[in-house]
Formats: C-alpha cells, sequence, structure tokens
C-alpha cells in the first residue's frame, strides 16, 4: 500500500540515476525512471522502489511488475521483471534504506509543514500539559492524559481514554480505544539490517490500525509495520507489558495476558487466547480460537480451536504426557538412590 502521507512526507520524485549515486549501487536499466515512493517487493506499486535480498533468484511472484526499481543483488539482476530498474549491490536492503532517505522522511513531532489544521472537537478532554501533534484528530468526548503525545496526523476516534505518559505515532484508533498509561504506540519495529560496518536499523514506513473497542496494556509496546500496517481487531485485550511487532495481524476478540511477546509478521486469528509470557516467533499463524499456555514459546503454525502449550509449543495432551513421562523418570531416579 502508498506510504501514508499524514505520517511521512514525500519528497521526490528522484531519478534512478540519482539513487544509485547515493546508494552505490551498479544500475542497470533506463536512467531517466522517476521514484516517488518505497514498497515491499511482492506488492510495489507505480513509482515505488523495492529491494530484494534472497539467496536464491526470485521468483516470478516476488518481485512486482509495477516496481519501477528494485536493489538486488548483481547475480539476481536478470530475474526482475521487464520494466523494473535493476540497482545492483551487495546488500540491497541497507542500499534501500539509503536510497529511501532521499524519498521521504517521518514527520517529526513539531513539524507544521504540509498538514491541515489539528482538529480537536469540542467535547475532547486534553490535559494540558500533552502534545497534540499537527495534523491530528481527536474524536469526540475522548480523554487525552497528562504528558502524553499525540503524533502527527495521528487520527483517535469517539469515546477514547488515552491515559498518561503515553505516545501514539504513526497510528490511526478507533471508537472507544482504551490505551493505558506509559504504552507505546505506533515505534519503528526491530528491523535489524546488515550494512557495510555491521547491524543497522531498518528504516519502517507503515502504520498502526486499532479497531473499535481495542484496550491495550499500561507499558505495552505497538510497532507499525515495516512497509504494510501493523493491525490489532475489534475487541482485542492486551496486558500489561506486552510486546507487538512490526506487521503483526490480529484478529478480533483476541486475548493477550501480561508480558507475551507476538513478533514480525505475526498472524493471530479471531478469538484466540494467549496466557502470560507467551511468545510467538516470526511468521507464524495461531488459529481462530486457539489457545496458547502461558509461559509457552510458539514455533509453528497451531490449528484453530487447539490448545498447545511448552516450549517448543506443541499440543496440550502431548506436552503434559512429556512432563508426566519425566516426573516418572525423576521420581525412579531418587528411589533408585
Amino acid at each position: 500500500m502508498p506510504v501514508d502521507g499524514r505520517f511521512y512526507e514525500l519528497l521526490g520524485p528522484v531519478s534512478v540515476a540519482e539513487l544509485a549515486r547515493i546508494s552505490g549501487a551498479e544500475l542497470r536499466g533506463d536512467r531517466a525512471e522517476l521514484v516517488s515512493g518505497v514498497g515491499p517487493a511482492s506488492s510495489s506499486g507505480d513509482g515505488d522502489l523495492c529491494y530484494y535480498e534472497g539467496v536464491k533468484a526470485p521468483r516470478a511472484d516476488e518481485i512486482s511488475r509495477r516496481a519501477t526499481a528494485c536493489f538486488v543483488k548483481p547475480d539476481h539482476a536478470d530475474s526482475l521483471p521487464e520494466g523494473v530498474v535493476a540497482l545492483c549491490t551487495p546488500l540491497p536492503r541497507h542500499a534501500h534504506a539509503v536510497a529511501s532517505r532521499a524519498i521521504l522522511r517521518q514527520r517529526s513531532w513539531t513539524d507544521q509543514a504540509g498538514h491541515t489544521e489539528t482538529n480537536v472537537h469540542e467535547t475532547a478532554q486534553v490535559a494540558p500539559s500533552a502534545v497534540i501533534g499537527a495534523g491530528a484528530a481527536i474524536g469526540d468526548r475522548s480523554v487525552i492524559g497528562p504528558n502524553s503525545v499525540i503524533g502527527p496526523g495521528v487520527q483517535v476516534g469517539r469515546d477514547c481514554e488515552i491515559g498518561a505518559n503515553v505516545s501514539i505515532q504513526c497510528a490511526l484508533l478507533g471508537n472507544n480505544v482504551r490505551i493505558y498509561s506509559g504504552a507505546r504506540i505506533g515505534e519503528s519495529g526491530f528491523g535489524v539490517m546488515g550494512g557495510p560496518d555491521g547491524a543497522d536499523d531498518a528504516p519502517q514506513y507503515g502504520r498502526v490500525i486499532v479497531q473499535d473497542h481495542v484496550t491495550i496494556g499500561a507499558n505495552t509496546c505497538v510497532d507499525r509495520g515495516a512497509f504494510d500496517d501493523t493491525i490489532i481487531g475489534e475487541r482485542t485485550k492486551i496486558d500489561n507489558l506486552c510486546q507487538i511487532a512490526h506487521n503483526a495481524v490480529i484478529g478480533r476478540s483476541v486475548v493477550i495476558a501480561s508480558f507475551g511477546g507476538i513478533s514480525g509478521s505475526v498472524i493471530i486469528e479471531d478469538g484466540a487466547m494467549l496466557g502470560g509470557r507467551a511468545g510467538i516467533a516470526d511468521h507464524v499463524k495461531v488459529g481462530e480460537r486457539a489457545q496458547i499456555a502461558a509461559s509457552s514459546g510458539v514455533f509453528r503454525e497451531v490449528p484453530a480451536g487447539e490448545t498447545w502449550g511448552g516450549t517448543p509449543a506443541r499440543p496440550i495432551r502431548q506436552w503434559m504426557r512429556e512432563i508426566a513421562w519425566l516426573q516418572k523418570q525423576i521420581s525412579g531416579d531418587k528411589k533408585a538412590k
């Protein structure tokens, strides 16, 4: 999807020749092509710049034919769809991050340029010490607590309660949303990439979408997406001190107890329940109405309606049989001694 102009200022268009110069990449294709946005390789649109860093050459469905240019390793340049300009480099993701700074930037907390006037409804209550960024909107009867910061372009719906010391950026909130003190919504996700000098931070250009009647507990963090959105569905309840990573998609009426850790690009379907301190590895799917026992570590897909536990998590009966067997072995060893 296109980068949201409420949160990011578009600086382009920029020619691919200039992007090659900035990033140090070798250009193979039309130097005059113009880039005006960024996107993921598989779904980039017209005018977008993307990257591909896979070990094997990309399949036909892994690079969008609509993308204008793509950073790739030199060996993969010939595998790009016809018409997509190749920018060849040993570190495609890092080069993409460098080039993207010439195309767009995140709007700052104090940036007034390019925004409409901030819209706070007359029935909303905003604490005197709260900060509301340019272009933000606060809906009817919503309450913003002391020292909270609502970033530029953020939309807060009706009848919301935002506690003290909350920060929200790059986010769209529905109605009747409750966010308790100290929560951080829309921070940059933990995207780490290899660079010429070692590990580096990858930029994140997505959003957080919080739907109606969601509750987010104190000191919980919800990262914005890398390119797409992090989504929290209607009536989902998230406890204190949880971590929701970038691009996670959480369905309706999901319950996540305290210290839950959701890695990037996880999908949790409607009605699932996670016990305290449960963790889910990246790109894993938890099925509808599935349940995860406390302190479990989930590394593979959990089918709908099943209850899993343990680390690595497996069906609850299997896990309990294994625990019972282990206890018998320990008891037998003690008796033998």
